[in-house]
């Protein structure tokens, strides 16, 4: 795996690859991902491919291990992966998984980003950080990881 790419030609190169998506889920990401740009103005675009699925963190620094959410891009769906879900209050009961950690919501459209019950997880989220995001500046791309000999995403399952 190549990892770090400067954050200039990052954008690039991260738009590349959800160009690389079947038509559904590349609409989807990049819908999903305009509005965290948008809800997280200052965080730092952490992103990780590999040959399961395209990570993209959102992070007060480039240390993944500060990523307060993520948005996971797998060939046949999207969701909203929280790192340390498994200690985020949900009392609407949305959050799926079982493992230690991490928690996840699937997203079937963007707007489901605005729903009260994900906004609150995302503050919840946001709150439990332990690195606070910049009150200013605009965040930025940073590609950490992209597998080597990638292929479509269409013929994975």
């Amino acid at each position: 795996m190549s990892s770090y790419t400067a954050p200039e030609s990052a954008a690039k190169q991260l738009a590349d690859i959800i160009a690389k998506l079947d038509p559904p889920i590349r609409k989807l990401a990049r819908s999903c991902r305009a509005v965290l740009r948008k809800r997280l103005p200052t965080a730092i675009e952490l992103a990780y491919d590999n040959f399961h699925a395209l990570a993209i963190g959102y992070s007060p620094t480039e240390q993944m291990s500060d990523c307060i959410l993520s948005l996971v891009i797998h060939p046949k769906d999207v969701s909203l992966s929280f790192f340390y879900g498994a200690t985020l209050p949900d009392p609407q009961g949305i959050l799926e998984g079982s493992g230690d950690q991490n928690r996840f919501v699937r997203l079937e459209d963007a707007s489901a980003l605005l729903r009260p019950d994900v906004e609150a997880l995302v503050q919840a989220a946001i709150a439990r950080s332990q690195a606070p995001l910049p009150s200013s500046g605009g965040g930025y791309t940073v590609i950490k990881a992209v597998s080597v000999g990638q292929h479509s995403r269409s013929v994975l399952a």
